[in-house]
């Protein structure tokens, strides 16, 4: 679909107004089911620009379908990326505020912390880790702005990929003294688990996802960059959360990261 200036800039309009106003919107392919991923790709870069105009400051990258058996069932033959914000970042020993989201989930993930920029078409999970200063447990908190989170991948992708908030753990980790595939994560709602994973989950690798991004966006002469987050993707199903509840993320070797709600 051939998408107008006019087009580009209601939709971008439309996302950017739900997140402020913290409110559920019907799906953008509801008005415009022609949309493909360049399009959505398109959106969602001008509404990170709007984001910027604003005030925020680009940080990194969230990946997302990262998972071979979610691909299958979505019908599709690779991830998704969506671009984290400085006032994204969370804090661990400050609360979350629930009103301030629609419908949130939690989400474990390995971040990557980039020491040298990276670009190419054709980079290695070993180009990433080369790149790689430490790696940390995070959390991410996805919530759609789309009704009863439903949607497609293209509303998904125009929508920043759900992105709203993340959390990284205290513990800083050399890749290299670490086998990613392998790390075991539990993930607890109040004490009791409700999630385990392994690095394996995303890709076979982490890295190998993380390069998928880098790949990705070479594609537009576009890359990662020295000091940026790359939260790899997701090692298990998000769960939801209400006021009150506590979330803890326990990885294998890697360490902590949890958050509490009010």
């Amino acid at each position: 679909m051939v998408l107008t200036k006019g087009m580009d800039k209601e939709i971008v309009e439309y996302l950017y107004a739900a997140e402020k106003d913290r409110r559920e919107v019907v799906k953008v392919t509801e008005k415009y089911p022609k949309i493909n991923f360049i399009d959505a790709y398109s959106i969602q870069e001008k509404l990170i620009q709007k984001r910027e105009k604003d005030g925020s400051r680009r940080i990194g990258l969230k990946l997302g379908l990262t998972s071979k058996a979610k691909q299958e069932m979505m019908g599709v033959h690779e991830a998704i990326y969506g671009y984290l914000t400085d006032d994204m970042l969370a804090l661990e020993w400050e609360q979350l505020r629930y009103e301030e989201f629609i419908h949130p989930k939690a989400e474990p993930e390995i971040a990557f912390l980039i020491k040298e920029n990276l670009h190419g078409k054709d980079v290695t999970a070993e180009d990433v880790l080369s790149v790689t200063q430490f790696v940390a447990p995070a959390i991410e908190i996805i919530d759609s702005r789309y009704l009863n989170f439903n949607f497609t991948l293209t509303d998904v992708i125009a929508d920043n990929c759900s992105s709203s908030r993340f959390f990284i753990g205290s513990k800083w980790t050399n890749p290299k003294e670490l086998n990613l595939e392998e790390i075991g994560m539990v993930m607890s709602k109040n004490g009791e688990v409700l999630q385990t994973g392994s690095g394996a989950a995303v890709l076979g690798h982490p890295a190998t996802a993380v390069a998928w991004a880098v790949n990705k966006l070479g594609e537009m002469g576009k890359g990662i960059k020295k000091g940026d987050i790359i939260l790899s993707g997701a090692l298990s199903e998000a769960i939801s959360f209400e006021p009150s509840d506590t979330i803890q993320v326990q990885f294998d070797k890697l360490g902590t990261v949890s958050f509490s709600c009010k």
